[in-house]
């Protein structure tokens, strides 16, 4: 038997070996050519725009730089004075934490709600479609201005439907207590672009198997739960891991509705993102910020990490 393994190893080293030695037609030569120069934008793009400054930012999070001045290798001091010095850097990574714990799981709940919902065949469930989707194509300051108007405390829409039933609404962007409900309320309200994309998925879930469900007396719950969901799952994954490292970078929100990144009441909305702009723009504290922004790549790079591994335990491809 080894004998035999050893002549079976030495055929496929020779194999190798005659491979490499194979030259490429010019064909293929002329196709590999071809190959590069239409993925050249791509990587020149990703080599200019990403790849060199991610390894710019890992040099200068170990340098004392402000713009200004040359970039002074300073060692660990940056991270050290972030775990140490700076109180605001554990109060922006709990607030950004706070949100994507609430925000990822309910938006995801909300969009399946919804694409079921309106999943049917009836009159005008187009337009019921489009007006559900609207709010996701609607984005930028005007909508923060908006949310700003709804949610004032006196005169805003949400407090005054809430007094119609006898609740009295709270302060929202004034109650550090109801500063980030409130945000992930407005993220609530558009999620129709993932509703969108679990539409699609629905409406690709072969209908034999609902049917073959109904004669064996299942039920809407018993078909969503044993049917539907699990079907969908692929899509739940990818829109949980896009809607994590979107929300890990959540900055627009803060810094409108906080008039210029001041935080809000109590610092309860900065963001991590936040006070890292602040530190880069406001402080010219660059070195700093890099080192902070080496720290968030760190922590979404392990939690898409760890959705990859937890993924074959749930998802049903």
């Amino acid at each position: 038997m080894k004998n035999a393994d050893t002549s079976q190893f030495k055929k496929a080293v020779e194999e190798m070996k005659s491979f490499r030695r194979k030259k490429w037609s010019k064909r293929k030569k002329k196709d590999a050519w071809w190959g590069l120069l239409f993925v050249s934008p791509f990587i020149i793009g990703f080599l200019s725009f990403m790849f060199l400054p991610m390894l710019f930012s890992f040099y200068g999070s170990f340098t004392n730089y402000n713009i200004t001045s040359q970039m002074d290798f300073i060692g660990l001091a940056n991270f050290r004075q972030m775990f140490t010095q700076d109180q605001l850097f554990m109060t922006s990574l709990y607030n950004t934490a706070y949100y994507v714990a609430f925000n990822v799981p309910l938006t995801a709940v909300g969009s399946v709600f919804l694409a079921v919902l309106l999943n049917r065949r009836i009159f005008g469930i187009r337009a019921f479609r489009t007006i559900f989707y609207l709010p996701a194509v609607l984005s930028g300051v005007a909508v923060y201005v908006l949310w700003m108007q709804l949610l004032s405390p006196s005169s805003g829409l949400v407090n005054t439907a809430l007094s119609w039933v006898g609740i009295d609404g709270p302060a929202w962007l004034f109650d550090p207590e109801w500063t980030k409900p409130a945000l992930i309320l407005m993220r609530l309200w558009s999620v129709g672009g993932a509703m969108l994309l679990y539409l699609a998925t629905l409406q690709n879930v072969p209908k034999q198997l609902y049917e073959s469900a109904e004669v064996d007396g299942a039920g809407f719950t018993r078909k969503f739960f044993h049917i539907t969901l699990p079907l969908i799952t692929p899509i739940i994954f990818y829109d949980i891991v896009t809607s994590t490292i979107g929300a890990f970078q959540i900055f627009q929100e803060a810094y409108v509705m906080t008039e210029g990144g001041t935080g809000g009441p109590s610092n309860s909305l900065l963001f991590y993102n936040l006070h890292m702009w602040n530190k880069a723009f406001v402080a010219f504290d660059m070195g700093y910020a890099m080192a902070m922004s080496m720290i968030l790549f760190i922590i979404v790079l392990s939690l898409t990490f760890i959705n990859l591994k937890l993924a074959p335990k749930w998802v049903n491809y």
